[in-house]
């Protein structure tokens, strides 16, 4: 009686420290997407980490940054960058096909191995719950509409969105890439 009784204890503080810690998930990282293999990704995942995310398309003028977002989570993952494509289809319909033909397209073209989502909305009537939140709930010079396909939002390791970058920027620019690196120096 008193083992189950320990055991009963154990389980309800278990329980009670899990609840805690899904209280502290930061805003920006407090959302369930659809991962491109069809699974559910709990961005919670990532707290801790430094994330960019990227809404990305496969038959844009732009579609060439797949190689240097590789680039960087191949050079800062092991550090804590996480890279996060989000298929979107807004921008003159450039990203027409399924998530299977997006993950062919990005594995055989791009060898992208950083997390992909399964396509969303980033703007619009239908937008997902994470780009409403990118672009209307942070920082006023981080709000707005995305601008095009490759827009990146950078959020810093303590989960605070900390930069925003339009579409043309290069994924390799100075300044992402300095921003990056600062925000990995934080711990």
């Amino acid at each position: 009686m008193i083992r189950h009784l320990t055991t009963a204890f154990v389980l309800g503080v278990c329980t009670m420290v899990q609840a805690e810690e899904t209280k502290k998930v930061p805003a920006a990282l407090n959302f369930k997407m659809k991962g491109i293999d069809g699974k559910e990704v709990d961005l919670a995942a990532f707290q801790g980490k430094v994330v960019m995310f990227v809404n990305v398309a496969s038959e844009c003028g732009l579609t060439g940054q797949y190689k240097g977002l590789q680039a960087i989570y191949e050079k800062y993952g092991k550090e804590g960058l996480v890279i996060v494509g989000v298929p979107a289809n807004e921008f003159g319909a450039q990203e027409p096909g399924t998530d299977a033909q997006i993950k062919e397209f990005c594995t055989k073209n791009y060898k992208v191995t950083f997390p992909m989502m399964s396509k969303v909305a980033v703007k619009g009537a239908k937008i997902c719950p994470l780009y409403d939140y990118l672009t209307t709930k942070t920082e006023k010079q981080l709000q707005g509409p995305i601008d095009w396909n490759f827009a990146k939002f950078v959020v810093g390791r303590n989960g605070e969105v900390v930069a925003r970058f339009k579409a043309s920027v290069d994924p390799e620019d100075a300044k992402v890439v300095e921003t990056i690196e600062t925000e990995l120096k934080k711990k």
